[in-house]
């Protein structure tokens, strides 16, 4: 219904209803600052560990600051509570996406990657994440992925030149691989689904969800070479027929998935190798993806 209701919906409209919630948003936010309410690092430790995150884990975070609530110094106390958390023999990834657009739209503008100076455009936690100090960021023009920690390298290095974003090769991949844990703060499947892609890149995706250009980009990286890559990017058509959220009491149902919060955010932890397994199991039985996820018709 939700969807159905924002399809009828002039933009206009959508667009100060946006615009409304982030001041909204803003008022709350200020109101706990000045009141003395604000989140402090042993807060966020808390809430972490209630859910599930553990010293030595590997963490996928995607994140919305202005849910969780005033935080004291803002998105650093947030990235120095999980580093103390996971710790030494942990690792911490965040998508650090550089377009807050369809893949396709963006790509066709043929924009220059710079794995150093290209921004984040996946939320405040997430660039503050990518400049910080000892992380290190997938040479990806589309979906380049940030990383901290013990394997933070191998997670990223082999994200350069594949085709596509979600291949094994991939750091939404490898999460599953070395079972981490996927953590929504604050956001769902539905505008935070990139590891669900992990299914349409490993097997022989029955929809035709990719454009069918390949597109060449400039990249740079670390060191300030340029590079030219190849690279596919979804279809917009298929991408608004996403349904994803659907998808979230199937993995409930298996138990690989832990709800809480972190301050105000209501949060989702998965059990990364939990969630690609059912979605191949589901997907090879019953036809189950994020465009069907009542499964084939």
């Amino acid at each position: 219904m939700r969807d159905f209701l924002r399809s009828i919906t002039p933009a206009f409209l959508l667009e100060w209803n946006r615009n409304r919630k982030k001041n909204n948003r803003r008022e709350a936010l200020e109101k706990q600052k000045t009141s003395g309410k604000a989140l402090s690092i042993q807060d966020l430790i808390n809430d972490f560990k209630s859910l599930g995150i553990r010293s030595g884990d590997v963490i996928l975070v995607h994140s919305s600051l202005s849910k969780i609530g005033y935080i004291e110094n803002g998105p650093k106390t947030l990235i120095r509570a999980l580093q103390n958390l996971v710790g030494d023999e942990g690792t911490i990834l965040m998508p650090t996406s550089p377009n807050a657009e369809y893949q396709y739209d963006f790509i066709k503008k043929n924009p220059v990657f710079d794995v150093i100076n290209t921004p984040s455009k996946t939320g405040k936690i997430t660039e503050v994440f990518r400049t910080s100090e000892n992380v290190v960021r997938s040479v990806h023009p589309t979906e380049p992925v940030a990383a901290w920690g013990k394997n933070a390298q191998w997670f990223v290095e082999g994200h350069f030149g594949e085709l596509t974003p979600y291949t094994e090769k991939s750091p939404f991949k490898r999460v599953s691989d070395k079972n981490g844990k996927l953590v929504y703060i604050g956001v769902t499947l539905d505008n935070a689904g990139t590891n669900l892609h992990t299914l349409e890149d490993a097997l022989d995706f029955k929809f035709p969800i990719y454009a069918n250009e390949i597109f060449e980009v400039e990249v740079i990286d670390e060191n300030g070479v340029k590079h030219l890559v190849k690279t596919k990017a979804h279809n917009p058509e298929f991408s608004k027929k996403r349904k994803c959220d659907q998808l979230i009491p199937l993995f409930e149902q298996v138990g690989i998935l832990t709800r809480g919060k972190i301050g105000e955010a209501p949060t989702l932890v998965f059990e990364a190798k939990g969630f690609f397994d059912t979605m191949v199991k589901l997907y090879k039985e019953k036809g189950v993806t994020m465009y069907t996820p009542k499964g084939s018709e």
